[in-house]
């Protein structure tokens, strides 16, 4: 799966209904990284989390940062390091079909060559602030996922 060099953030949101407006909401960690600033406009891509939807792809222009101040938390970087190996269960396909697992904080992990359910093991080939990319070293993990 091809990642533009100009992807600033990926996590998952729902969208919400809100006086006649559609809404997502940004969680505060975006802004406090500064993958995203406040009173910016930015392409947001939209990827369904049905698998039979996984096809299914839409785009808006526009996003509004989310107003909770309770809900601060420290960001210390990504959660995985380069190198590192520990066992995933894919949940979604990218559009090129590699396998998309999730980590702590929602922190998303690309793993080849997975479908959706398969619970094996990786080493983190490549991390980014937002994204990881991962090969898969083990597909019969003896611990749980």
């Amino acid at each position: 799966m091809d990642i533009s060099e100009t992807l600033q953030t990926l996590y998952t949101a729902t969208v919400e209904q809100e006086d006649g407006s559609y809404q997502i909401t940004v969680p505060e960690r975006e802004i406090a990284t500064g993958a995203i600033t406040e009173d910016e406009t930015y392409r947001v891509a939209l990827i369904s989390t049905s698998a039979s939807d996984a096809d299914d792809t839409e785009t808006t222009d526009t996003i509004q940062p989310a107003d909770h101040e309770d809900q601060h938390q420290d960001f210390e970087g990504p959660p995985v390091e380069e190198g590192e190996q520990r066992g995933v269960e894919i949940e979604n396909l990218g559009d090129q079909g590699d396998g998309i697992a999730k980590v702590e904080r929602g922190y998303v992990v690309i793993v080849p060559e997975t479908s959706v359910g398969d619970r094996v093991t990786v080493e983190m080939r490549q991390v980014r602030e937002n994204v990881a990319f991962a090969d898969v070293v083990d597909r019969n993990p003896r611990q749980e996922v």
